[in-house]
């Protein structure tokens, strides 16, 4: 009896993609599953036929011998009813809803918990680098039984549920269904004779101290990883991982924008409008700043290369330096005196010639009444 074409039989074309060829095969599947059709030869034979189309046609190498040779390319590897195991092609299709997996029940021994710590730094250990000890609470394997759980004397013993597996077949309808066992809990062991230090469990709580190296550059945000720090698996499984995440504490004078740093240089009003230098600060000592004359209130000045240098590579930030023009206070008698006279001294020049933000200002606010009344 001759073979039907394995798109014919899928109701598919040779263009369809993985996604349309397991879509096709689940339709079919339901359709004519054995359970479902009880007795049925027809639908045990197309269902057998479509599972050999699917085995060939999900697998690429197959695919291409089937499309170049037809089936004389892929006799020898094809399924057909004493191919692939059911629950191979089967649980692809449906392991994704139900959670089962394709490969038979193996003990799941899971990986101890990652960890996380919060590293509060300063500006400048942040920027320089710098090493913390830190002390975190965790789990370890215990060393009266060397992680199995079990007193020196005995050892854990196959897991009667699942005959050391880990993972036990459930039957829901005409699925049948893969979980964790719920004995041994995917361990595939059981202890009858537990450890009197663990109580079985393999771990112990206690606090580990640990020095963390801080590259130069972080940011907050940053996180260094610390392979096998974290807690301990269960019944002897590889400890987690341990991610020490940085943050970085508010500065009193500079606020960090990634490598550029930023801060507020206040002066005064006879610097700002005669000019003149002034030190500003930086991370790496004292810098000098010119101000021009006639120097405004959030005037920026960028100071190239005075900032920081990114963790991960890159230019050197830079320093902007924000001027603020600080008005005098609690003047008197004589320096009110002075500023009156300077006041009448520059009105003789006009508004637009000192102060043109004033001016344009003034101008704005004129024609904004203007409108208003028209």
């Amino acid at each position: 009896m001759s073979q039907r074409d394995y798109y014919e039989v899928l109701g598919v074309s040779k263009s369809s993609s993985e996604a349309d060829l397991k879509k096709a095969f689940r339709r079919l599947a339901m359709k004519h599953h054995p359970d479902r059709n009880p007795d049925d030869e027809e639908s045990d034979h197309l269902f057998k036929e479509a599972k050999e189309a699917y085995d060939i046609l999900s697998n690429a190498n197959k695919r291409a011998a089937y499309d170049q040779y037809g089936h004389a390319g892929v006799n020898q590897s094809a399924g057909g009813a004493g191919g692939q195991g059911f629950g191979d092609a089967f649980s692809d299709i449906f392991g994704d809803i139900f959670g089962g997996g394709g490969g038979g029940g193996r003990s799941r021994v899971r990986k101890g918990a990652d960890l996380q710590y919060n590293l509060e730094l300063s500006l400048e250990d942040a920027v320089t680098g710098t090493t913390v000890k830190i002390r975190i609470p965790t789990m370890k394997h215990c060393t009266s039984c060397a992680g199995s759980g079990a007193k020196e004397v005995s050892t854990p013993e196959t897991c009667g549920t699942c005959a050391g597996h880990g993972q036990v077949r459930m039957q829901q309808g005409f699925f049948s269904v893969q979980q964790t066992c719920p004995k041994c809990q995917g361990s595939g062991t059981t202890i009858s004779d537990p450890c009197n230090t663990c109580y079985g469990e393999g771990r112990v709580k206690e606090h580990k101290s640990l020095s963390v190296e801080v590259p130069a550059g972080v940011d907050n945000g940053d996180r260094i990883r610390l392979t096998a720090e974290g807690e301990a698996g269960e019944s002897g499984a590889p400890a987690g991982d341990l991610f020490v995440q940085m943050h970085i504490k508010p500065h009193p004078i500079f606020e960090r924008d990634n490598a550029d740093l930023f801060c507020e240089v206040p002066i005064s009003i006879v610097i700002a409008a005669l000019g003149g230098e002034l030190e500003v600060p930086s991370l790496n000592g004292r810098l000098n700043l010119k101000v021009p004359p006639g120097t405004q209130t959030h005037k920026s000045f960028r100071m190239r290369g005075k900032g920081i240098k990114p963790v991960r590579g890159g230019a050197v930030g830079d320093l902007i330096c924000r001027i603020i023009v600080e008005t005098p206070v609690k003047l008197n008698n004589e320096q009110k005196e002075l500023l009156d006279k300077l006041a009448k001294s520059m009105d003789k020049g006009g508004v637009t010639k000192h102060s043109p933000n004033e001016k344009s200002w003034l101008d704005g606010m004129k024609k904004f009444f203007e409108e208003m009344k028209s």
